[in-house]
């Protein structure tokens, strides 16, 4: 091809910025869609107690906690708070993921491992994490210990249940083809079981997330220094109730972090999938 003819094949510069524009007019419309609710929320939140709807003592203007959250953040109190509260979710979600995805996988693959051991799964995720906290207490004491231990608790069931679910439903159209390719038990696991089941695996792992920080907040409310959950209830007990708003919504910002941190894993892990 010329370079005459290339440069006549290439579309005119206004067709190719009319194109620019509608792709960021898409990108700022989806932006908008996305943001209203939120907007309208903290619209709302501003409103009602500046004009008497709701009491502004026990929910402050959305301006005055944004302001008790940037004081906090200065002062470097919020870091202490949410790097406490981080390390304590991050380490007992990682030992979930640990402990609950290989005997998952292995409970989903073996059914007679799965009827037996059922009756006590059933018990055990059951039972509420915050009903045992005097039990970790007891046991673990009032340390880092026993907050890192219900997070586990709490975080293995949704893990554990659906990398169960997931191995147990995988397509038998897919095991089908692999097995007359000829594979054998482990590289069928490996090959076919195991990538098939990681979307379900990653949604158990989300689950499990926000079941962490429910579960850390109310162990950080007993006998604990530092803390998203030490700050909400010392807040609450000093009857500082912007700072306490702002410790909330803090929790929420984490929650959404870690929520999004696990969504780009998890697409990074499903590459396969797109392709």
């Amino acid at each position: 091809m010329s370079l005459a003819t290339a440069i006549q094949s290439r579309p005119p510069l206004r067709a190719r910025v009319l194109q620019i524009g509608t792709k960021l007019l898409g990108a700022l419309g989806k932006l908008v869609n996305g943001s209203l609710a939120i907007v309208l929320f903290c619209a709302a939140w501003e409103v009602l107690p500046r004009y008497g709807l709701v009491d502004r003592v026990f929910l402050p203007p959305f301006s005055e906690v944004v302001a008790a959250w940037w004081q906090l953040l200065l002062s470097g109190v919020l870091r202490e708070h949410v790097i406490a509260s981080a390390t304590r979710a991050a380490s007992g979600l990682a030992l979930a993921i640990v402990v609950a995805v290989p005997i998952g996988l292995v409970i989903g693959w073996d059914r007679r491992i799965a009827r037996f051991l059922n009756p006590l799964i059933e018990i055990l995720r059951n039972t509420a994490a915050l009903a045992l906290l005097p039990v970790f207490v007891l046991i673990l004491g009032i340390g880092e210990t026993s907050k890192i231990a219900m997070v586990l608790y709490a975080a293995s069931w949704p893990i554990l249940l659906n990398t169960v679910n997931a191995v147990q439903t995988v397509d038998p159209l897919l095991v089908k083809a692999a097995r007359s390719l000829g594979l054998r038990s482990v590289r069928l696991f490996a090959k076919v079981i195991l990538p098939a089941s990681v979307p379900t695996i990653f949604t158990g792992i989300r689950l499990a997330a926000a079941h962490a920080i429910l579960v850390l907040i109310a162990a950080e409310m007993v006998g604990a220094r530092a803390g998203l959950g030490y700050l909400v209830n010392t807040s609450e007990f000093n009857f500082q109730i912007p700072q306490m708003y702002a410790g909330i919504l803090t929790l929420a910002l984490l929650g959404l972090l870690i929520n999004l941190a696990l969504l780009r894993v998890e697409r990074l892990l499903s590459v396969w999938r797109t392709q």
